[in-house]
């Protein structure tokens, strides 16, 4: 039985999807919180959201995640970054999720993986759960109604949590599986609830198709300055780093908080919603944010709350340190409507440093800044990876290698074209510790960040005083208003200098290792802008 809206000729069964339970098209929010409900999917919160368990995967699985090895892209995937599945296999385990799916209702939802017309991508992502429904309909782009009546999706997405993959029978690695498969122009997503699956999956696919088309895809969020979108920021980092804090400035006009492209007219947002992670959030510090945690159709994933008052306790991270809000973009007072920006004037590229060794803003020059970006170092947040419970210094190519298709350094040489074209000011920015590594030192005060930011996007922090650092040859501001002098000179803030400069080398050994795989695919101004 079919309920909603779609277009009468391109239903599941014109896909040749059949003999399931009701399918429900393209619901709006009250519909799917209503149906979520009645299936005792979670429970209505304050003011309307949705309160959700992930169960036992409250994170992303990046070694259950594969690409089917079809001749058409043999050459093109980063295989040492990608797991392999057999074209073959991959037909088994669509064959048995199909079985699986027969008799059960599902909801689908007809959404743009793209704000600007001449580049998004129409995907079609089928849910086992209303609220899955629900989260995806935040984060991708809504169509109109009338955009619907002739919508034929590019893609398609199925994702069946109480599915239970075979490892021997379908090539993967465990219960859980998301696999992509270029030829088929499906994604089967199975055995684990956790929604980021399926934004995921849409960004990894649009890494892989947006570059043939010389349109960088940058795991980054964006502002711009309130009526100029010409003077827009974009600011690259994985989980954790601020990507979504730091953008959503209220001096500033947010375009997105996590997935974007940069084309030949400028920087639109792959997402109609954000994602936030809501650890420690407060009113106080970040007011818009905490805000939607109280709005109608909010998603809220794996966060502990009191059963009679529905209070949402943000300390505890008992569940999860992942626990997350989906919410819609327009929640945001400053969002942009259209998503779209300029080409970016500033590039900030966040980094988590967990040894408390850079400091906390670092210009860089064109070649340092493609050096650090290919590096991606940073570290992993607890609970954004299954198995992750302390910060992990890690080094994520691109600052988002788990949903990188192709090689770094087809990224990497597109982003070096586009700063060349349009001349951005690249920044380094470490939101991670000071005062000594984790364990013994502090994080870096949002405050102290948050000055330094304006001060580099309003263009004054261009005309301070800079010194070189001695490790890494950047430039560091020697002193900014506002931010202790101390705090940008990280040696300083430490109780014993040998230990900083030893964990400083440590730091400067591990960078050179971690490049020397990128070595003989880069430019000699890259080379020489390596460090160790």
């Amino acid at each position: 039985m079919t309920k909603g809206y779609v277009n009468p000729a391109h239903r599941l069964e014109d896909q040749g999807i059949n003999g399931l339970g009701e399918v429900h098209y393209n619901l709006i929010e009250p519909a799917l919180v209503e149906e979520a409900l009645r299936r005792g999917e979670g429970k209505l919160g304050k003011g309307g959201a949705f309160l959700v368990s992930t169960g036992s995967h409250t994170g992303r699985s990046p070694k259950d995640k594969f690409v089917v090895r079809t001749p058409s892209v043999e050459n093109t995937i980063w295989w040492e970054n990608n797991k392999p599945m057999a074209p073959a296999a991959f037909d088994v385990l669509y064959d048995d999720m199909i079985a699986h799916m027969k008799g059960r209702d599902y909801f689908v939802q007809d959404l743009f993986g793209g704000a600007d017309p001449a580049h998004r991508l129409d995907v079609r992502v089928v849910t086992e759960l209303a609220w899955h429904g629900l989260f995806i309909r935040h984060l991708l782009r809504r169509p109109a109604r009338e955009e619907l009546a002739g919508f034929v999706p590019d893609w398609t997405i199925i994702n069946c949590p109480s599915f239970t993959a075979e490892p021997e029978r379908h090539g993967c690695r465990s219960g859980t599986v998301i696999a992509l498969n270029f030829d088929r122009k499906l994604i089967l997503i199975g055995g684990t609830a956790y929604a980021g699956e399926n934004k995921k999956s849409v960004f990894t696919l649009l890494n892989y198709l947006l570059p043939e088309k010389g349109i960088m895809p940058m795991h980054c969020s964006a502002n711009h300055a309130p009526g100029n979108p010409v003077d827009t920021a974009i600011f690259f980092g994985l989980s954790g780093t601020g990507k979504t804090t730091l953008s959503a400035d209220p001096d500033r006009v947010l375009i997105g908080d996590d997935e974007h492209g940069w084309s030949e007219r400028g920087t639109f947002n792959f997402e109609g919603g954000c994602y936030a992670k809501t650890i420690n959030l407060s009113a106080e510090a970040e007011p818009e944010i905490y805000a939607t945690t109280s709005r109608f159709g909010t998603v809220i994933e794996n966060m502990v709350y009191d059963p009679e008052t529905l209070e949402l306790d943000f300390a505890d991270s008992s569940l999860t340190e992942n626990m997350r809000c989906a919410y819609p973009l327009d929640y945001i007072s400053n969002a942009s409507e259209a998503a779209l920006g300029g080409h970016p004037k500033n590039i900030i590229m966040l980094t988590c440093d967990v040894f408390g060794v850079l400091p906390p803003i670092a210009r860089l020059t064109p070649a340092q800044a493609m050096y650090h970006f290919l590096s991606g170092f940073t570290s992993k947040t607890p609970g954004t990876e299954r198995g992750v419970v302390e910060p992990e210094p890690t080094f994520s190519t691109c600052f988002g290698a788990p949903f990188m298709p192709r090689r770094p350094e087809v990224y990497g040489k597109l982003l070096q074209e586009k700063i060349a074209a349009h001349g951005a000011t690249c920044w380094l920015v470490n939101t991670g510790w000071t005062g000594g590594a984790y364990g013994t030192g502090r994080r870096m005060p949002i405050k102290a960040t948050r000055a330094l930011l304006t001060a580099a996007l309003d263009g004054s922090l261009g005309n301070a005083q800079f010194r070189k650092d001695p490790n890494f040859g950047f430039e560091v501001p020697v002193s900014v208003p506002g931010v202790d002098d101390s705090l940008l000179d990280p040696r300083s803030t430490w109780a014993d200098a040998a230990a900083y400069d030893a964990q400083a080398k440590k730091l400067v050994g591990m960078f050179a290792d971690n490049f020397a795989q990128y070595v003989p695919h880069i430019d000699d101004d890259v080379k020489a802008a390596a460090i160790g």
